[in-house]
Formats: structure tokens, C-alpha cells, sequence
């Protein structure tokens, strides 16, 4: 049957040529990766100090051309200036504006305005332009100011409604007076400013932009954000610094997040900043493109590669096939020795070495079987119940006696019977044989075994790590197994009869007092209430006089089983001699110990025995009380029940007195 040949390809790399061939594989793609990864870093910044400098060269230009174009129209404006002189006539000069339609080439519209900022003259005329006061604008009051040609910042324009600015020069008098200014207006989209930033090209992502030194943008490829404010401002601290007047490039991040190589040069005659932005997956493109061609050209000559590598590894490792050969045939007993015929020093070694431990192997081996007849035989014939189980946790053989308690089979898996031990003592056990076979210490343990008749047997286990008196190597563990269960409920027995009343089966005076000293240090822990009731029987000693004793046993009898009844199952029921009785109610107040004990007295009231025709009844003086935080010990509290049951035999019996230190019960506010 052939196997498909992806299982064919795992099984071969399970070997030692495919696993060696697998590492060869491996260490030549790590070198390749380290390869790759330095060559990935050396591209790196060769692309980013050569893009660098292309875009700082670019950015220069772009602002030396920008800044040309500024000039030669700051320049056609001052000699325009220079033409019209001083006069606020509106005809002449519009006649003189008219007459420079030459200048209409460098700008969308010129103005003439007086030394109060209201525009005398305009061309291309435009309504309501003649008259408009300008004083309170940016650009007159910055022209005022400085005396120097000014270029504003952009605003749109009302008729147009296209981004524009305006370039301003001012008109001087003789003596240096400011006397108003000449305006060229130029569109931001259609000037020829940005004319060379538009045929800008820096892949398929860069891009050039054009920004005020005052944050707002005049060129962007995106023409939606000309005249708006610089969104990435918070993001790049190179464009904070190219807004206060800096030159350079650097990395920087853009208002969408992406990482970009960045120059900026500045347009001084207008304050401007030219930024340059071109993403560094862009940058690094024609680089990444380049190293997945050197993985491509690698990951074909690897594969060329492996038929050559798995031919020279089966050459190499063709002795280890007739070592294992040989091996195989000592196991199957064809030979005694391996006879290997290589050069190999190591394979040499391994056949030296397999040949000495195969012949220490035969010599142990025959007095193992000796060993192992004689302790079959002792193990056999012992009548104590014995197992052997090794590191792994399993046992591997049980003697006869063992089997005989556990009333299993021999071939009985270990699992099968480990599920018959109690489920309350199998989770400590499987710990504890854990921890014997982690830690080589002792395994002591008692535990119920469920046997398939459904009998529970108490066993006693103890196992003890074997060690061999050469080397002191360990062999597993053996075990000895003892039925107890006939001790352990003789156990119980005892405990049982040490802490009752044999007469009404009620706790005796010793089995109260432990569960009163319980419930006091839970008290004293917790504030846990507890409530107590002390009571002896009213009318008893006519019953022992005038019956015998007999008949004041049986009166017990029923009395206990009375009030055992009508307590609750949480609370203990005593009988501290003769006719003395106690109650203790845990996690109970005194408000519910009252009622439990009106219903006690009410209870046994109707109990009654009769002899010779003669019926008998008793009743019951009870003193009631509950732990308080001042109790030092418990007989104090036993004191003021006792006190409580006595004051109620003095108020004529049959009665319930309750004692209590303090005034209020706060417990009894819940009930």
C-alpha cells in the first residue's frame, strides 16, 4: 500500500537524515533572514539619506521658483507705483490702470487705495470694489505698519469665491508718509505661483504643499484644504518648527497617521513655508520589491539544494543503517556482538559501549530471574496482602491475599478498581501516591475500598520505595495491605459509647461538655449565638419509688426520644445524669430558645407512664440562657442556666426562665 506522499514527506523528516536535513534547512534560513535583515537595514538608510537629499533639493527649488514669482510681481507693482505717483484722482488713475494691462498677466485684479484704506481706483472694474473700505483688513494695517511690500494671508474672494491674496505695495510721500497702496490680487488657484508645485511629482503618494507662516494652507493637491488651518500641527513638530522659520527635513507624522519623510525651505518675500511629504512605504517601495526577489531567488536555490543535501546525508549516515541492523539482531538473539566495519570514531564508540552494557545486560538479566522466581514464591505464600508498582504510578503484580480482600481479578485494570475506593478518600489518596512517587518518601494511608458485593472495607496502606544496595538506584515501590475494618468500627464503637447516654442513647456529660466548648470558641471567634437549656424532671422520684427503676428508665427512654424530637436537627440533645437534661442550640437567639423550650415543657407534659393501674407524669423546670460576650468560660454560662432552672422550680415548676446579662437580645430583632 503506498502512503500519500505528505505523510511520506513527515515520516522521512522523523528521521535522523530528514531531521538533519530539516536543520540544514533552517540554518540556511536563518542566514538568509540575518542576511536579508541587514541588507533590509543597510537599503534603509542608503533610500532615506538619498531620498533626504532629493527632497531637500526639490524643496529648495520649489521655494527659490516661488519666491521668484513673488518678487517679479512685488517688483511690477512698485514700478506701477512709481508711474501713478500720489494722486487720490479716481478717473486718472483708473485710466493709468487700464493702461497697464500688461500686469494683468501676474495678476487677477489691481486696486489703488488712499492713505485711509478706501479703494480709489480698481481694474478689471468690480462692483462695489470703488469705495471699499479696507482700514480694519490684515493686509493695510500690516502694509501701514511696515512700509514694505507685504503679501496677505489668503482669504476668499466675494465675487470670485475662489482662495486669493493679495500683494501690497505702499505708496510714500517725499518725506516717507504712507498715502495708501497699490494691490495686486492673485487666485491661489489659478496665478501661476504653485504653477511648478503642480507638475510636482514624488510617486504615487507625495506630494507638495504651500502654508502660510501663520498655519493656513495656499497649495495642497487636495484643493478642499486651500485657505484652512494645518490639521497635523500636534503630530509634527517639524511643521511647527518650518512655521517659525526653519529649514530642514526629517520624519514626521501626517494628519492621517502616516509616517513620512518630510523637507520644508522657506519663501521669505511673502513669509511662506514649501513642504515636501513623501510616506515611507512609498520611500521604501523599490527597496521592499527588492529584498522579496532575493527571498524568492533564495527560497528556489534552497529547494534546488535539497535533493543534493539528502543525497550527501544518506551517504554520510549509510553505517548507522547496518548499526541498527545489528542491534536488531542481537535483540532477536542472531548474534552476540555488534561487528561494525566504519571510520566513524563515534559509531565505533556506540558499538564498544552497546557491546560492554549487552553483556552486563545477560549477566543481570540471569540473576534477575532468579531473583524474581524466589520473591514470586515468598509473595505467593504470604498471607498479608502485598502489591509492587513502579515510578509510573501502576501497580504491576498483587499477591493472592491481596486479591482474596479486594475480591478482584488479577487482570483487573488498575483503573477499574481504583474507581472502588470511597470517593471521599480517592482524591487524597491519588495525591499522596503522587507525591510518594515525586519525592521517594513513604505512602501511609487509610482509605475505604467498595468492594463489587458492595461491602466497605477500611484498609491501611504502606508502601515503601525499594533501592538497590549497588548504586542506590530505585526500583518502585512495595506495598503492604491490611483489612482494618473490624478495628476501625470497633473504633467508632468506642468513641461512640465514650460520648453517650447508654440508657437513652442522648450525649453524656462528657460528649456535651466538647460540643459546649466548640460552640463557646466559635462564639468567641464568630459572635456566633448560641443558646443553652439545663432542665430536670418535676415529679421523678415518686416514678423510681413507686415503679422501680425500671419504670423511671422507661420514663427516660421516652422523654429523651420527646425531646430529641422536638428540637432541630442542628442542636444536641444530653442527659448529664439521673434526671438532668441539657441543650445546646447553635446559631440560635434567645427569643427562639424560649419558644423551643415552652414547646419542650409542653411536649413532655404529655408523656405519661403507667403501673399498676397508676399513671405517672412530670414536668419540666427550664432555665434557659446564652453566651455572652462577658462569659469568661463556659461553666459561666452553665452557672446562670442552672440558676434560671432552679428559679423556675421556686416559682412552683413547670415553667421556662430565661437569664440573660444584657437587656436586649439585638439577634431578637430578626426573629
Amino acid at each position: 500500500m503506498r502512503l500519500p506522499p505528505l505523510i511520506n514527506k513527515l515520516i522521512a523528516f522523523r528521521s535522523l537524515k530528514g531531521q538533519l536535513l530539516l536543520g540544514l534547512f533552517c540554518a540556511l534560513a536563518i542566514l538568509a533572514g540575518a542576511v536579508l535583515g541587514i541588507a533590509w537595514q543597510v537599503g534603509k538608510i542608503m533610500v532615506h539619506e538619498t531620498t533626504m537629499s532629493h527632497l531637500r533639493y526639490e524643496a529648495s527649488l520649489l521655494a527659490e521658483e516661488i519666491t521668484e514669482q513673488v518678487e517679479r510681481r512685488i517688483n511690477a507693482l512698485e514700478r506701477f507705483n512709481s508711474a501713478i505717483g500720489l494722486s487720490d484722482d479716481a478717473a486718472w488713475l483708473s485710466y493709468e490702470l487700464q493702461k497697464s494691462d500688461a500686469l494683468l498677466s501676474w495678476f487677477d485684479g489691481l486696486i489703488v487705495s488712499d492713505e485711509n484704506g478706501v479703494v480709489v481706483a480698481d481694474w478689471p472694474r468690480v462692483e462695489g470694489r470703488v469705495g471699499l473700505e479696507t482700514a480694519e483688513r490684515e493686509y493695510f494695517k500690516m502694509v501701514r505698519g511696515i512700509r514694505h511690500p507685504y503679501v496677505s494671508e489668503p482669504f476668499v474672494g466675494r465675487a470670485s469665491n475662489v482662495p486669493l491674496v493679495l500683494i501690497t505695495v505702499p505708496r510714500l510721500d517725499a518725506e516717507g508718509r504712507f498715502a495708501g497702496f497699490v494691490g495686486g490680487v492673485v487666485s491661489l488657484n489659478s496665478g501661476g505661483l504653485f504653477k511648478r508645485l503642480g507638475a510636482t511629482r514624488l510617486g504615487d503618494k507625495g506630494f507638495a504643499a504651500v502654508a502660510t507662516a501663520s498655519g493656513k494652507i495656499l497649495y495642497h493637491p487636495n484643493s478642499n484644504l486651500v485657505n484652512g488651518e494645518i490639521a497635523d500641527l500636534p503630530l509634527n513638530p517639524l511643521a511647527q518648527k518650518a512655521l517659525d522659520g526653519w529649514r530642514g527635513e526629517g520624519v514626521g507624522v501626517l494628519a492621517n497617521g502616516q509616517v513620512s519623510l518630510q523637507a520644508y525651505d522657506q519663501v521669505w518675500p511673502a513669509d511662506w513655508v514649501v513642504g515636501l511629504f513623501l510616506p515611507t512605504s512609498q520611500a521604501y517601495l523599490p527597496l521592499s520589491g527588492f529584498i522579496y526577489k532575493l527571498v524568492g531567488i533564495w527560497f528556489l536555490l534552497a529547494l534546488m539544494m535539497m535533493p543534493l543535501l539528502w543525497w550527501l546525508l544518506a551517504r554520510i549516515l549509510k553505517p548507522l543503517e547496518h548499526l541498527e541492523a545489528q542491534i536488531g539482531e542481537v535483540g532477536v538473539g542472531q548474534r552476540c556482538q555488534l561487528e561494525l566495519a566504519t571510520n566513524m570514531q563515534e559509531l565505533q564508540q556506540v558499538a564498544e559501549t552497546f557491546n560492554r552494557v549487552e553483556s552486563e545486560r545477560q549477566q543481570l538479566v540471569g540473576h534477575l530471574q532468579e531473583r524474581e522466581a524466589f520473591l514470586d514464591s515468598v509473595l505467593s505464600a504470604t498471607p498479608q496482602g502485598m502489591f509492587v508498582a513502579n515510578f509510573g504510578g501502576n501497580i504491576t503484580y498483587m499477591n493472592p491475599a491481596l486479591l482474596e480482600i479486594l475480591a478482584i481479578e488479577a487482570d483487573t485494570p488498575t483503573e477499574a478498581w481504583m474507581e472502588q475506593i470511597h470517593p471521599d478518600d480517592r482524591d487524597g489518596a491519588r495525591d499522596m501516591w503522587l507525591y510518594s512517587l515525586k519525592t521517594g518518601n513513604d505512602f501511609v494511608r487509610q482509605l475505604r475500598f467498595i468492594r463489587s458485593d458492595k461491602e466497605t472495607l477500611w484498609l491501611d496502606i504502606h508502601a515503601r520505595v525499594v533501592m538497590l544496595s549497588k548504586g542506590g538506584h530505585s526500583l518502585g515501590l512495595v506495598g503492604v495491605v491490611k483489612d482494618i475494618t473490624e478495628r476501625r468500627q470497633q473504633e467508632a464503637l468506642q468513641r461512640w459509647e465514650a460520648e453517650h447516654d447508654p440508657l437513652t442513647g442522648l450525649l453524656n456529660r462528657r460528649g456535651f461538655d466538647r460540643r459546649l466548648e466548640e460552640a463557646f470558641a466559635d462564639f468567641q471567634k464568630t459572635s456566633t449565638p448560641s443558646a443553652l437549656l439545663l432542665f430536670d424532671l418535676d415529679h421523678f422520684k415518686p416514678i423510681n419509688d413507686e415503679g422501680g427503676h425500671a419504670l423511671g428508665d422507661e420514663m427516660l427512654r421516652r422523654i429523651a426520644q420527646v425531646v430529641a424530637w422536638e428540637v432541630r436537627r442542628s442542636d444536641h440533645v444530653a442527659r448529664q445524669g439521673g434526671d438532668e437534661f441539657g441543650v445546646l442550640l447553635p446559631s440560635c437567639t434567645l427569643t427562639q430558645a424560649q419558644r423551643i423550650a415552652e414547646s419542650l415543657r409542653q411536649a413532655v407534659s404529655e408523656v405519661s407512664v403507667t403501673h399498676e393501674g397508676k399513671e405517672y407524669t412530670v414536668t419540666l423546670s427550664i432555665g434557659v440562657t446564652a453566651f455572652d460576650e462577658s462569659d469568661d468560660t463556659v461553666e459561666t454560662a452553665l452557672s446562670r442556666a442552672d440558676a434560671a432552672s432552679y428559679e423556675a422550680k421556686g416559682q412552683g415548676r413547670d415553667g421556662v426562665v430565661v437569664k440573660q446579662l444584657s437587656e436586649l437580645d439585638p439577634m431578637s430583632l430578626f426573629d
